[in-house]
């Protein structure tokens, strides 16, 4: 499966649009991270474990994604878009990727 932010697939023709596709991904945190990221903040520097908490949300929804993609008879998604929110406080913060392109076929 082809998943590429780009509107085509080079050397490729498209041959049919099958249809919007999304994927998504809640992902909690737990309180030790909330704390250490709070110090973080204060001091500076990375904190891994948000980052490895937002790369897993990544690949849980293009994994969706690519699935419903693979389900409608897919080759390839186009115009992959990602975003990512945070809801909650309090020492539980939930993580958010949404993935959203369109099913394509190619030829």
């Amino acid at each position: 499966m082809i998943i590429t932010t780009t509107h085509s697939v080079e050397d490729r023709r498209i041959t049919a649009y099958l249809g919007i596709v999304c994927g998504n991904a809640v992902m909690g945190t737990n309180i030790f991270s909330d704390m250490l990221a709070k110090v973080r903040d204060i001091v500076g520097g990375r904190s891994g474990a948000y980052e490895n908490a937002l790369r897993e949300a990544k690949d849980a929804a293009l994994a969706d994604l690519a699935a419903q993609a693979q389900a409608l008879g897919a080759d390839a998604v186009i115009g992959l878009s990602l975003n990512f929110e945070t809801i909650g406080g309090d020492g539980k913060t939930m993580l958010i990727a949404s993935a959203n392109g369109t099913a394509v076929k190619l030829g």
